[in-house]
């Protein structure tokens, strides 16, 4: 009888400190600390949360192991998130990871973060429905940091089609927010008002880029310049029309990234079509998903929101397919805070 496969997973990329256990592909926990103490700053501090994840990964990784049921002595191997992503945080997981698997005398597995977002479609849950993209599928990842358009033709063979060339589209989302002094992080809040609005009550201005690339600083500065125009003739500008701002915003941004990946789609005529990242949380950007699939025969893929912002599960099963390659790391490997995927 083979032994089972069983993997721990740490993710520390920014400001969540996470840890999963993964046996033969399936989930057995998924266990994340959020560092709150960045909303009164508009955005995350790197040395606080580098603090942060220091106080939080020994009783994450701990509750990870109890709720999986399984002692230290029966893992695999250690995977860890190795960038990009902040230094200071990426340090914290990474020298625990090192440490952990040394004690333990069990390999290290280095996961390119973005590649665990993209694979996140492939964890599995006990007595839940097992579907999977199937190979060759494209991904929109889009986050706080990235915003990308990824033919997937292996765990292990990802090409990027397209990518930002300024801010990502999640950044754009939590700048504008901010700008309209609703609060960090700016998705969730945006997300709900947009619920409540008109997406067609304002129009901003979009970008007009070549091939697949993606561009928001212009959308930005124009919500910007458009809102100071508005405040002058009512300070209340901001409080009245939220809901319809927020609308609006979102509206513009999802048909901005969607009208890319049609173009994608199209021309590599692939129809396994997925998203991942922190603002596939977005209610309006899964609608859209939702809206392509029946005008377009997509067959999509829309990951639970417990997969959608950082967390260790994504990295555990990214790991699972490595180990089963064989695809161990050297203790000497450094973090690195900025890359791209192959």
């Amino acid at each position: 009888m083979e032994k089972d496969v069983i993997i721990l997973g740490i993710e520390s990329s920014c400001d969540d400190t996470s840890a999963a256990v993964i046996r033969n592909g399936v989930l057995l926990s998924n266990v994340t600390a959020n560092q709150s103490v960045h909303e009164a700053y508009g955005g995350v501090v790197p040395e606080l949360a580098s603090r942060a994840h220091q106080q939080n990964v020994v009783p994450v990784v701990d509750q990870a192991l109890k709720r999986a049921g399984v002692e230290r002595s029966e893992l695999s191997a250690v995977a860890f998130t190795r960038g990009p992503g902040l230094m200071g945080s990426l340090l914290v997981g990474v020298s625990f990871a090192k440490g952990l698997a040394r004690s333990l005398g069990i390999p290290m597995i280095d996961i390119n973060h973005l590649q665990g977002h993209v694979l996140a479609h492939f964890i599995k849950e006990a007595g839940s429905e097992d579907r999977q993209p199937q190979y060759p599928f494209l991904c929109l990842l889009v986050s706080g940091g990235n915003s990308q358009i990824i033919r997937v033709n292996a765990y292990n063979d990802m090409q990027v089609l397209g990518q930002t060339i300024d801010d990502a589209a999640g950044e754009a989302i939590d700048k504008c927010s901010k700008v309209m002094g609703l609060g960090y992080p700016g998705g969730p809040i945006i997300d709900r008002l947009a619920r409540q609005g008109n997406p067609t009550a304002y129009t901003f201005a979009k970008p007009h880029i070549e091939g697949y690339d993606y561009s928001f600083s212009g959308l930005k500065t124009s919500f910007l310049y458009s809102l100071r125009d508005w405040l002058k003739e009512d300070p209340e500008f901001i409080e009245h029309h939220k809901e319809d701002l927020a609308a609006s915003l979102e509206f513009t941004i999802v048909d901005i990234l969607m009208d890319k990946l049609r173009k994608a789609v199209k021309d590599a005529g692939i129809k396994e079509v997925a998203v991942a990242g922190g603002v596939s949380a977005n209610n309006g950007l899964r609608n859209a998903f939702r809206e392509h699939a029946v005008k377009y025969g997509w067959n999509i893929f829309i990951p639970k929101f417990s997969y959608t912002t950082d967390n260790a599960a994504m990295i555990a099963i990214t790991g699972y397919f490595k180990y089963l390659d064989g695809d161990f790391c050297s203790i000497d490997l450094p973090a690195y805070s900025r890359v791209t995927l192959k």
